[in-house]
């Protein structure tokens, strides 16, 4: 696991899901601005945690597969589900 690149990356993916900047959130009231919500991952040396769920090991194969995901360049193919919209 390259973890220089995933860093890399991840820093990447950042900026195209919108890190620092504000999006106009309609309210009844007005609007106001509003941050893009973060998504936690947690690299160890034996495995990974995101959301804040369950410990993940390297071995595991959905580990593998999320962790490759962002070492190509893209959004991990797990999260489609939980943004069918893009991040």
């Amino acid at each position: 696991i390259d973890f220089d690149l995933i860093l890399e990356n991840v820093k990447d993916l950042n900026v195209l899901a919108g890190e620092g900047i504000s999006q106009i959130e309609h309210t009844p009231g007005g609007a106001r601005l509003r941050q893009p919500e973060p998504l936690p991952l947690t690299l160890y040396q034996n495995g990974i945690v995101m959301f804040n769920g369950p410990f993940r090991p390297y071995e595991d194969p959905s580990t593998q597969q999320c962790l490759q995901d962002i070492m190509d360049g893209y959004f991990p193919s797990e999260l489609q589900m939980r943004y069918p919209d893009g991040v």
